[in-house]
């Protein structure tokens, strides 16, 4: 970004000029929009430089790992052994949850039955 047309026309100039509105209008124009050309330019510019940088961070993250894998193992078994403890809780749970709904249909249906047969024994 060390050279950018634009810069050129931030320079400052040392000729007096009589005051025109039109003028002031157009060249305040042109200021908003060389801010704007400057602006997408420097987007541009860290867009592109951060595309060969992210990879060039994975690669470096990927000798980190192999570098110090040793470091890692204990972690990722201790991850895994969690994880494990997470679903096997998580299938309790619902297998808790199903006992409980076939319990209460079950009864709602031995309720119901006992009720409609005292109402036939009435009539």
């Amino acid at each position: 970004m060390a050279v950018d047309s634009t810069f050129e026309f931030e320079k400052r100039r040392n000729r007096p000029v009589k005051y025109d509105r039109d003028l002031m209008g157009k060249t305040i124009m042109a200021i908003q929009r060389v801010q704007e050309i400057q602006s997408t330019r420097e987007e541009r510019f860290h867009t592109n430089r951060m595309r060969d940088a992210k990879k060039e961070k994975k690669q470096q993250a990927r000798v980190e790992i192999e570098k110090s894998i040793e470091i890692l193992a204990p972690a990722v078994a201790k991850r895994e052994e969690v994880m494990r403890n997470v679903v096997d809780s998580a299938r309790a749970r619902i297998a808790m949850r199903k006992k409980t709904k076939e319990k209460i249909t079950s009864a709602g249906a031995t309720d119901g039955e006992k009720s409609s047969t005292v109402a036939m024994d009435e009539n």
